[in-house]
């Protein structure tokens, strides 16, 4: 593609200010400045500000940001605190136990891991990047927040060329078009990417991730806690995370799963119930709620790879490659090194003006030959072992945790399981520890979509059920409509940004579920307070109040008949996730 003065173009345009993306811009300036060859880039971002719509946990290692950033540790370089202590809790309804240490894969001790915000660390690298460039004269980036990419342009043989980021009707102003795009933009519209090459063939698995960040009495920096059971006591995959920060600050989170069978899984609300817990509301006494928000994590790991990482004129990295380690809790370093690794292949690129896919691809091989893949290939059954003997969360967890009620260790209720069950536990114990260990090998293992498991007249199993603590400070428990209002959403006119494709279809989903006395999932599943069900002339209707949306895209995952889709919206509209 030759370069035309009557368009606006670049030779890289990045779709998202991720972290994956934003490493590949900061290793990619200081090769080019290195080898003196002149580029041009530009930034896309969707959010208000650089960072406004970034969400996650985040505890990390330092080693890709120590080869990204070598003196990162005499700059200001935004860390809530330094992993001291790390915990794995089992949790009941009511107690609670920690499980010693050297009974933990080493992937779960965090000790001297980073405990970070990642939306700062995100503007960090902006300001970063913008310092760097004053001593990279051939290099020009262009930083647009408050810009997303709606869509994705092709020539006529199907390479990619670039984006629409708005809607005038007039290319010169709507479209800006590159040799390469690159997509760390968490599937917003990469996903167009991989379906239109049927890149995936094995669908991704969706969890969604709901977080709270407080005001507390005590301080707990450097005190990290990932915890087991209590309330996803009904075969849900998932668990909850405790990050102390800097400050009297604490992150309280919980991540769930989205293909589990139950369809009115409620995150907001299930965190909401872990906060009931006679440990969080100590935590959590006095305190004062600062933020909330929620987001998608791509759990599929190795078997939900794309086969190919690139196309012609285009790269996927981070997020939207599906690179997050979930047995390790491992996604921010990952994301970094995909950026790293696309970066030294684009520098390539630019020297010898190749971008097609034989170029590019190179960026998959040599992200094969990292911790990335090495990390994920190891951990690849993990989700399938929970997924093949569904009796490790269904039975054994739900009495785990009642056996710690009861005792306040889990040994009884263990030995219990022995002898009730004396060659099924621990069959099923010693399966699942030889495929989380790596040694046993089941092949290729094909996914379902998020939603298949769903059964509309799901009935909660009894060990799922437990006794609400009435004693839990209304202070510290917030509904959905409430909580929106620490997500700090703010909408322009005019951002219709989730599409319902067929109302017919969305009348018959209502009925199907309202007869078992249920609410679809996209009504119970959305983490804010924006899908409803209206009544009128007798009817049944979805409804949605687009104003309260923090972009999780859970709706979207959730519904059966894929009805539904959640766009980019236009001017930076959205959430606020700045400090989450």
């Amino acid at each position: 593609m030759a370069f035309d003065e009557n368009k606006i173009q670049y030779d890289v345009v990045l779709v998202g200010a991720s972290t994956s993306n934003l490493a590949l811009a900061h290793r990619l300036v200081d090769l080019a400045s290195h080898s003196g060859i002149s580029f041009s880039m530009a930034i896309l971002e969707k959010a208000r500000e650089f960072g406004g719509q970034i969400l996650s946990g985040a505890v990390t290692p330092t080693h890709v940001i120590d080869k990204l950033f070598p003196d990162w540790r005499e700059t200001d370089f935004p860390v809530e605190g330094v992993c001291d202590e790390s915990h794995f809790t089992v949790m009941g309804a009511e107690r609670k136990w920690d499980a010693p240490n050297m009974l933990l894969p080493a992937g779960l001790d965090k000790k001297g891991y980073l405990i970070i915000t990642l939306s700062q660390v995100v503007a960090w690298m902006v300001d970063k990047l913008k310092a760097k460039l004053q001593d990279a004269p051939k290099v020009t980036v262009d930083f647009f927040n408050g810009f997303a990419a709606h869509e994705i342009l092709y020539d006529n043989t199907d390479k990619v060329v670039g984006v629409r980021v708005s809607r005038t009707g007039i290319d010169v102003e709507d479209n800006i078009y590159a040799h390469v795009t690159v997509f760390g933009d968490k599937g917003f519209i990469s996903q167009d990417l991989v379906k239109k090459f049927n890149l995936r063939k094995n669908p991704q698995l969706w969890s969604v991730g709901v977080k709270e960040v407080w005001s507390i009495k005590q301080d707990l920096a450097g005190k990290v806690w990932h915890t087991l059971g209590f309330p996803l006591l009904d075969g849900t995959f998932g668990g909850g995370f405790l990050y102390g920060m800097q400050n009297n600050r604490l992150t309280v989170g919980l991540v769930v799963s989205l293909d589990s069978e139950n369809p009115n899984l409620n995150p907001q609300q299930l965190l909401q119930d872990y906060k009931t817990h006679p440990w969080l509301q100590d935590l959590l006494k006095d305190g004062t709620l600062l933020k909330y928000g929620a987001a998608l994590l791509p759990e599929g790991g190795y078997f939900s790879l794309p086969d190919k990482f690139a196309v012609d004129g285009a790269m996927l990295l981070g997020d939207a490659l599906g690179t997050l380690n979930v047995i390790k809790l491992a996604g921010v370093d990952h994301a970094m090194e995909c950026g790293w690794q696309a970066a030294g292949v684009l520098h390539k690129a630019l020297q010898t003006r190749q971008y097609d896919e034989a170029t590019l691809i190179e960026y998959q091989h040599n992200l094969g030959h990292t911790f990335v893949m090495s990390d994920l290939h190891g951990s690849r059954y993990f989700r399938y072992t929970f997924q093949n003997n569904p009796k490790l969360l269904k039975e054994y967890v739900p009495k785990l945790a009642r056996g710690i009620d009861n005792d306040g260790h889990p040994f009884a209720a263990a030995i219990g399981l022995g002898l009730m069950n004396p060659i099924g536990a621990p069959w099923d114990g010693l399966k699942a520890k030889l495929f989380l260990d790596g040694w046993r090998d089941a092949g290729f293992i094909h996914y379902k979509k998020n939603y298949a498991e769903y059964e509309p007249d799901y009935v909660l199993p009894e060990l799922a059920k437990y006794k609400k603590n009435d004693h839990a400070s209304k202070d510290t428990l917030y509904s959905r409509e409430d909580a929106v209002f620490y997500a700090g959403t703010k909408y322009h006119e005019g951002n219709d940004h989730i599409d319902e494709f067929d109302a017919d279809v969305c009348v018959r989903c209502i009925d199907s579920y309202s007869i078992h006395g249920k609410t679809t999932p996209c009504v119970s599943d959305c983490t804010a307070e924006v899908h409803r069900i209206d009544e009128m002339e007798g009817r049944h209707l979805h409804g949605m109040s687009l104003e309260n949306c923090i972009h999780c895209r859970t709706c979207e995952i959730v519904c059966p008949q894929e009805n539904i889709r959640v766009k980019p919206t236009y001017q930076g509209s959205g959430p606020d996730f700045m400090g989450l």
